[in-house]
């Protein structure tokens, strides 16, 4: 059994604190924070900042320089033991001479998942992990999620009036929630690896499905626009009704065009991919299940739904979503307003979807509720 004592605790918590620095620049490798300590003191630390760039443990041995040599290591995962974009991480720390390593959780990639444990102690390295785990855990939900599932993680974003109403009858939207409820968003886009929305979103609503770094709020004080990296755009266009004239095709940055028949009746920009992916059977919409599997598959672990209800009402029905976050804003809309999600009427109450409220806050005049779904 793992004993960690008080000093233990507050170096991993610096570590993970190092780790949220690389909350929007990571994806979609993993978060990772390390700190180096040698005589209860901090000689190195750092965290991971971009994919193929350097991993947490190396810039926290870079500032540590010969100060490693006999310290212990606290790294919210795993050091890897494999060749990736940049050497492993373990044989770094054996080079550097640590004596003991601690690690938050265990690396959920089977490609780690205990070897680099193992290679610290075969080179006479103490390891131990489980320290502030759950807190290291919620560091990397898509990560792991990908790693343990091979499905990335799904939150699903949506906005209502307090009477759960998107939309008035007329299909006028804009805007229900407040401009803070809005920047909060661009927080979470700025957070995913892909953003998914529908045709009829596009379309209507003229959405262009960017991070806008003007429209990130007090998150501009901690990165720099050119850090902020955009998510892939993933449209869903089942009907291929989309053309290249639409707002979302002027903005130029990765779209994934979902589509069950290709045609090349447009010339699309050069950022511009069309993907195959067929019906769900006996049904003439796109099969989401295989689509998150070929996101998966490009890498993309960590997605956002942002759409209109059809659409998020056929992800929430069909178990796909993770997680749900809801701005609720102080207006009441009437019945004949349209509804959060369109999914199928549950005859017994047993058969609803039952969720776990995470957090409730205020986000200017407006209530963000966020929630899992519980399986």
């Amino acid at each position: 059994m793992n004993d960690f004592s008080l000093a233990d605790h507050k170096f991993m918590q610096r570590a993970i604190s190092l780790a949220k620095r690389g909350h929007f620049t990571t994806s979609p490798n993993p978060r990772v924070g390390c700190v180096i300590v040698r005589n209860e003191e901090v000689v190195g630390e750092g965290f991971h900042q971009k994919a193929g760039q350097g991993h947490a443990e190396v810039h926290a041995l870079k500032q540590a320089g010969i100060k490693a040599n006999g310290a212990t290591a606290y790294v919210t995962l795993e050091p890897c033991s494999h060749y990736g974009l940049t050497p492993p991480c373990a044989e770094a720390l054996i080079k550097a001479q640590v004596t003991h390593v601690i690690a938050a959780m265990v690396d959920p990639n089977p490609k780690v998942s205990g070897r680099g444990l193992e290679l610290l102690n075969a080179a006479g390295i103490t390891t131990q992990f489980g320290l502030l785990e759950q807190d290291a855990r919620a560091l990397n939900p898509g990560f792991i999620q990908l790693m343990t599932t091979k499905l990335p993680y799904v939150r699903c974003k949506l906005a209502a009036s307090l009477d759960g109403k998107t939309a008035m009858a007329s299909g006028e939207s804009q805007w229900i929630t407040s401009a803070e409820a809005r920047i909060d968003v661009q927080r979470l886009r700025a957070q995913s690896c892909a953003v998914i929305c529908g045709a009829d979103s596009v379309i209507f609503d003229d959405a262009k499905m960017t991070v806008r770094w003007h429209d990130l709020g007090e998150l501009k004080n901690s990165y720099a626009e050119t850090d902020v990296r955009q998510p892939v755009r993933i449209i869903i266009d089942g009907k291929n009704r989309l053309t290249p004239d639409l707002a979302i095709f002027q903005s130029e940055s990765k779209i994934l065009l979902i589509r069950h028949t290709i045609e090349n009746d447009h010339t699309w920009p050069h950022f511009v991919e069309q993907v195959q992916i067929d019906k769900a059977e006996n049904s003439e919409y796109i099969n989401l299940t295989l689509l998150l599997r070929y996101l998966a598959k490009q890498g993309l672990n960590d997605v956002l739904v942002e759409s209109g209800s059809q659409l998020s009402g056929a992800f929430v029905s069909q178990n796909l979503v993770n997680e749900l976050i809801l701005y609720q804003a102080p207006k009441l809309i009437g019945h004949d307003g349209r509804g959060l999600v369109n999914m199928p009427t549950v005859l017994q109450l047993d058969e609803a979807k039952n969720l776990e409220i995470q957090d409730m806050r205020m986000i200017g005049k407006d209530i963000r509720l966020t929630a899992i779904f519980k399986r």
